[in-house]
């Protein structure tokens, strides 16, 4: 169920991060696979045994480039499609976020998935499969992350709209939104491995590989034939509600507070 043999696939900011993690695990699942990324993934394709193509996801002619350019790689029209390229900028809260802050995350990390939304299917086949990387962050919002928050919460509703829209193709849209993932960039500082050790029931942050692309291989195999327009949460339980751990650092008790006398 999970075979994605002569599967071909396309996956925005694949170089790196929760990108690579997934672009290796559909290779070793059997697909074909087109890393689509502003940064140079030359080396990391020719490492993982897939093809490279420089695309820019802020910009739409780019978008629309690379994913026609990805079919004369692969020889055919794509199967699957993740839109995973995107930014953590955050920090500001509304008050004082710049400008250019806003139209590099919200180009980015919006416009990006909507950019691969419109022009996608056009370069599928029937009865394939668009994932977009959202975050734990579209569903709980934390201080400072106004504009991450907003664009990611965005992509939830594309999702839906979008496996609307497809659905009579077979083209199932789903997203993925992770908790704290231990990335290059994202997810290995002191201070968010202490938030995802506190907040998350499984008391850590999440690995890409063994965490998170195996979701991705779910939402693009015949094993999530029946699931459309919805947001996975991979956030190691962060949603689930206060843990043990944040229970404890708050009232100094694993267990909610209050009267242990039956009235």
């Amino acid at each position: 169920m999970f075979n994605l043999k002569d599967k071909k696939a396309y996956i925005t900011g694949g170089s790196s991060g929760i990108g690579r993690a997934v672009a290796e695990t559909f290779i070793e699942n059997g697909a074909s696979v087109v890393i689509a990324d502003i940064a140079d993934g030359t080396a990391v394709a020719a490492e993982i045994g897939g093809h490279y193509i420089k695309c820019n996801v802020s910009d739409e002619q780019s978008v629309a480039a690379s994913l026609a350019q990805a079919c004369e790689v692969l020889g055919g029209k794509l199967d699957i499609v993740v839109l995973n390229a995107g930014v953590g900028d955050v920090g500001p809260s509304f008050e004082e976020t710049e400008q250019a802050m806003l139209e590099k995350v919200t180009k980015i990390n919006q416009w990006g998935v909507l950019y691969g939304l419109k022009h996608a299917p056009s370069n599928m086949n029937d009865h394939g499969a668009i994932i977009s990387t959202s975050s734990m962050a579209g569903i709980i919002c934390m201080p400072g992350t106004g504009v991450y928050s907003a664009g990611k919460r965005a992509i939830h509703s594309m999702t839906e709209m979008a496996s609307l829209e497809l659905g009579d193709r077979g083209i199932r849209v789903n997203a993925v939104c992770p908790g704290y993932v231990q990335t290059p960039t994202m997810g290995n500082s002191p201070q968010e491995i202490r938030i995802a050790s506190t907040f998350t029931a499984l008391g850590r942050p999440g690995t890409p590989k063994e965490d998170v692309a195996g979701v991705f291989l779910f939402l693009a195999s015949e094993a999530s034939r029946y699931i459309t327009g919805k947001a996975l949460e991979v956030d190691g339980g962060w949603t689930s509600g206060p843990t043990k751990q944040l229970l404890e650092l708050v009232t100094g008790n694993t267990t909610t507070p209050g009267s242990n006398k039956y009235v």
